[in-house]
């Protein structure tokens, strides 16, 4: 396990030797980022940091259960001191706090009516030697499933002839995702995996390789959620568990209809949890 230490935020060789000028913001986000994990001592896994490659492009396909899931899979490109661009919805991109700091980081805004830039820009990313990230469920999955992926992913990976890096994070949900009150606990664990490069056979086509992909994030999903060392204080506290695996998660079935309710306009309210429960969290912190 990993716990963020304050030498870490001062490290002058975080970034390598010679890091990009251009990438002066981001390196200040990340330093910003590791004073809130010692704060919160939050106590990381991460595995499969070896595969990211030291130079070129490459595209990171993870599942995504929290809102700050782009932070922990940060960290695994760390090691080898590559910054990675992620996509994230034009929202993110125009909000007047979160949007400066996204463009300075040179992330990718998607607008989901008009994804043709955004593609184009992603390709461009990766033929320049960028790593690109990518959630291809495209939201967050409130079963904690992975979801039916969205092709774009694996066609930029076949277009920019680069490997996917299939990926999974596991525990941030606990703190802040769809549909439950944020928790700013402390001394939560992250699991971050990264898998083996899947790289695109010649005249793979982008449907062959998604698949390929699916499999390896469920694989490592189950990894990351069988080898997680923490376990739900007891019934009230199961909600972060997938069905399957004893939680009281939706199912995806479930999830996929709630999914479809919310885009049709019927927006489900994050349950309050009983006064009660909440003195039980506060007292068993103690």
């Amino acid at each position: 396990m990993y716990t963020a230490r304050w030498g870490d935020v001062v490290r002058r060789d975080l970034f390598g030797p010679r890091p990009d000028p251009r990438d002066r913001p981001y390196r200040i986000v990340i330093r910003l980022a590791l004073i809130v994990f010692r704060l919160f001592r939050f106590r990381f896994d991460v595995r499969g940091q070896e595969h990211v490659p030291p130079r070129g492009g490459a595209v990171i396909c993870s599942n995504h259960v929290s809102f700050f899931d782009f932070t922990y899979l940060g960290l695994a490109a760390l090691p080898q001191h590559r910054m990675v661009r992620f996509m994230a919805k034009s929202a993110v991109f125009d909000h007047w706090f979160s949007g400066p700091f996204m463009r300075a980081m040179q992330h990718i805004p998607v607008d989901r009516t008009a994804g043709a830039a955004a593609f184009d820009r992603a390709v461009r990313a990766l033929k320049d030697g960028q790593v690109v990230g990518v959630f291809p469920e495209a939201t967050i999955s409130s079963s904690f499933t992975v979801k039916d992926l969205k092709a774009g992913a694996a066609r930029m990976a076949v277009q920019a002839g680069v490997p996917i890096l299939p990926a999974a994070v596991w525990g941030g949900h606990r703190i802040a995702t769809k549909g439950h009150q944020v928790d700013l606990r402390r001394d939560v664990p992250v699991t971050v995996l990264i898998g083996e490069p899947i790289i695109p056979e010649p005249g793979e086509k982008a449907q062959s390789l998604l698949r390929r992909t699916r499999t390896a994030m469920e694989s490592l999903l189950d990894e990351a959620q069988r080898s997680y060392p923490d376990q739900p204080a007891g019934d009230d506290d199961r909600w972060w568990l997938p069905a399957h695996l004893g939680g009281t998660a939706p199912t995806p079935e479930e999830a996929a209809a709630r999914d479809n309710a919310y885009a049709a306009g019927h927006k489900v309210k994050a349950p309050r949890p009983h006064p009660l429960v909440r003195l039980k969290k506060v007292i068993a912190r103690r």
